[in-house]
């Protein structure tokens, strides 16, 4: 009997993610598994949603829930009235689960409220700040699931000291759940979708970006985009950074955070931004577009947890517009460097980054095949 399980996806991060196991399922192990997608609608925007799973080529969700954005409270809450009446409906073996969003804290909740198997890709992460909701989502995740799978040894690590069990035996269930180091699924897409990219670099020629001479920019967090002295600060630092080293910095914003411009700088920073020609504020782009962003800057600022993993696939120093990370390990190795929202400090990084051009990037995120060892995990471990 076939293995049925639903995905839950919501975010932009989450429906690239979703691509790499709906194509180890549909390659290697569709006549041992069935997946069901439920898209929550978290990201509604087509640039930050729709376009991803027609270029990426994932299967259309079986579900839309159309939730829309909202306060935490709210919108959690509607999906998971919702997820529980598809789950209730659709008896699925298990359900997988992405990242840290509240698509993926609503999911655990409703599953593990009947008492569906959850599985958590991405398990073990942790920032050791609670203030960051994504923060409290993972933990909670990763403390009702039954088979989770850490990207790295330090979510591994944190894990077992968290209590889990590396030993424990099966049957694996809510009380006594598996935890695996098996790499990550974003570097097995990074290494599949590579290849395609390098036969169309037209973001590059319509943007009139040299290669390796621009600054690849990302900013989306609430805390950064939200509070005026921290934004400030992140936008001072690109205007100077364009200015004092006759480099350009592209920077495809979020729809939400390029609205916040204009209210939260101070008058005088937003005109500089306007009229400085080698900032370049565009669209959200398509996975494949920022894949060929990533692969051809010669550094990455961002608050993004998924574009730190990504520079490092692509051997791109990283500046991080946060005072922690889950992905510790690439700033230990020298590879990122912590700025949080410090003008000074992101204009330090980059000189030191422009001083240093040896860094060491060690492999950390598995080989590139973490996906098919999780569907192997499932067909394994799954009670049907």
């Amino acid at each position: 009997m076939k293995i049925k399980i639903i995905t839950i996806i919501g975010a932009r991060p989450q429906i690239i993610k979703a691509a790499a196991l709906s194509r180890a399922i549909k390659k290697q192990f569709s006549e041992l598994i069935t997946e069901i997608i439920i898209h929550t609608g978290q990201h509604y925007d087509d640039n930050m949603s729709k376009i991803f799973f027609d270029e990426l080529n994932i299967p259309q969700p079986n579900y839309q829930l159309n939730v829309g954005s909202g306060n935490h409270g709210s919108q959690t809450a509607k999906m998971i009235e919702r997820i529980e009446e598809i789950l209730l409906n659709e008896k699925p073996n298990a359900v997988v689960l992405y990242g840290d969003t509240n698509s993926t804290l609503a999911g655990a909740i409703a599953a593990s409220k009947i008492h569906i198997d959850v599985v958590h890709i991405e398990a073990g992460l942790r920032s050791f700040n609670k203030k960051m909701p994504e923060e409290i989502n993972r933990i909670m995740c990763d403390h009702v699931s039954t088979l989770l799978f850490a990207p790295t040894q330090t979510g591994y690590q944190n894990l077992i000291n968290e209590g889990f069990n590396p030993n424990s035996i099966a049957p694996y269930h809510a009380d006594n759940p598996k935890i695996y180091h098996c790499g990550d699924v974003m570097y097995d897409n990074s290494l599949h979708f590579l290849e395609f990219t390098n036969k169309n670099e037209s973001i590059l020629i319509n943007y009139q970006l040299e290669k390796n001479n621009f600054i690849l920019a990302t900013i989306h967090r609430n805390n950064n985009t939200d509070e005026p002295d921290r934004l400030s600060a992140i936008f001072s630092a690109l205007h100077q950074l364009t200015e004092k080293n006759n480099i350009d910095v592209v920077l495809p914003l979020h729809p939400r955070t390029k609205q916040l411009l204009q209210t939260n700088l101070s008058s005088d920073l937003y005109q500089k931004i306007k009229l400085n020609k080698r900032i370049k504020i565009i669209q959200p782009v398509s996975y494949l577009d920022m894949i060929v962003l990533e692969s051809n800057c010669s550094l990455i600022t961002t608050d993004s947890g998924g574009l730190q993993k990504e520079a490092f696939y692509f051997k791109k120093p990283c500046i991080v517009f946060r005072k922690e990370t889950e992905w510790i390990e690439i700033v230990k190795c020298g590879a990122a460097i912590l700025v949080d929202a410090d003008e000074n400090l992101i204009l330090k990084a980059f000189e030191t980054f422009a001083l240093n051009k040896k860094i060491n990037y060690p492999e950390l995120f598995g080989n590139g095949k973490a996906s098919e060892f999780i569907c192997e995990e499932i067909v394994k471990n799954m009670r049907v």
